[in-house]
């Protein structure tokens, strides 16, 4: 996961955070399932990026064997 997704996931969170808690304290029940989505969805973003990191680890870890095994 480059340095970048990892900021854009994380701002993801907390932007969802601060919504979450902004509809919480003014009874705002759409602002605050908003938030929920959006901390949500940053939480997505980062699990898809360790996925797409652990696939690419294996994916060199094979080559690497493929060039040991020539």
């Amino acid at each position: 996961m480059s340095l970048e997704d990892k900021i854009n996931s994380k701002k993801d969170q907390a932007a969802g955070k601060a919504k979450e808690v902004e509809g919480k304290v003014t009874g705002d029940k759409a602002r605050e399932a908003q938030g929920k989505a959006e901390g949500l969805l940053g939480k997505a973003k980062e699990k898809l990026g360790d996925a797409k990191d652990s696939v690419k680890d294996a994916v060199d870890d094979v080559k690497d064997k493929i060039k040991k095994d020539k």
